[in-house]
């Protein structure tokens, strides 16, 4: 699975590069590494604060822009519908591109209906390629294709070994949204790069515990966009098309799941409150 092809026909690669956490001063740098290791999919954030150095390395690294795939996301202070396209028109000016490959909502909190209406807008207009949203429940995502006229093409959320997405992942292929994970690493929580099941499995292969994670979502389908701002861990978690899982080792990840995210509780009405409430501008 090098590529996967959208609910609209758009391309978009299999394995990508996130820049969640990269300090700014360090995010050029690392987005230029990515794509000469060979990244061609890029994904940040406004939230993120780093949009205008994503868009330097992607200015500079001499690889034409119709080559790179660059995602960006709309936080949920931005929410209303004027409030959308100013702040997607911020995105690009810092992102120094005249067209975006794929513009997703943050979070399913704050009126995402005039958020999504103008994103369908931008999409009609031909300034981005597809659309899509991050970290919504299956309800709250057919709530919001069976009341507008774009689908999502592309719901981002947690998936790693911990917090499988099972069910989502069912209700995503039925659909045929793209499932995308964020912290396909669970962001290290509960020693997860020393399981000894992962841990046995990279050892049979020859590769690191996170090139099996990678390869293990590869093969559900799933896309990915790890993290790293060392350029050997790049060449690694990108190097994950030589080998393939077992039945049996993909059996025994799957019994790896918790049903529950290990990093935070989506249920948690302080979590909600936060996130609901952040500004970032």
């Amino acid at each position: 699975m090098k590529e996967t092809r959208l609910n609209n026909g758009v391309t978009m690669p299999a394995i990508g590069f996130g820049v969640y956490q990269i300090p700014r001063e360090q995010t050029e740098q690392a987005v230029t590494d990515a794509i000469e290791v060979g990244y061609r999919m890029i994904d940040t954030a406004a939230s993120y604060f780093n949009e205008r150095e994503v868009g330097n390395a992607i200015r500079r690294c001499g690889v034409p822009r119709s080559q790179l795939f660059v995602t960006t996301k709309l936080w949920v202070q931005d929410y209303e519908y004027d409030d959308a396209l100013r702040a997607f028109d911020a995105s690009m000016d810092s992102l120094q591109t005249d067209y975006l490959d794929l513009w997703l909502l943050h979070k399913p909190y704050g009126n995402y209906y005039a958020a999504w209406r103008a994103a369908e807008r931008l999409y009609k207009e031909g300034r981005i390629r597809a659309i899509g949203v991050t970290s919504f429940s299956d309800e709250r995502l057919q709530d919001l294709f069976l009341h507008n006229e774009v689908k999502p093409a592309v719901n981002q959320i947690e998936t790693n070994p911990l917090f499988q997405q099972k069910a989502s992942n069912k209700f995503l292929k039925g659909e045929g949204i793209q499932h995308e994970a964020w912290a396909p690493f669970a962001e290290g929580q509960r020693d997860i790069f020393n399981n000894p099941k992962l841990k046995a499995i990279a050892t049979n292969h020859g590769k690191t515990t996170a090139q099996v994670v990678l390869r293990w979502l590869n093969q559900r389908g799933i896309a990915v966009i790890p993290k790293s701002v060392r350029r050997e861990r790049m060449e690694e978690n990108i190097s994950i098309l030589d080998f393939t899982l077992s039945d049996v080792e993909m059996e025994a990840i799957s019994l790896l799941d918790t049903g529950r995210s290990p990093i935070y509780d989506d249920s948690d009405l302080s979590v909600t409150r936060y996130i609901g409430t952040l500004k970032i501008h």
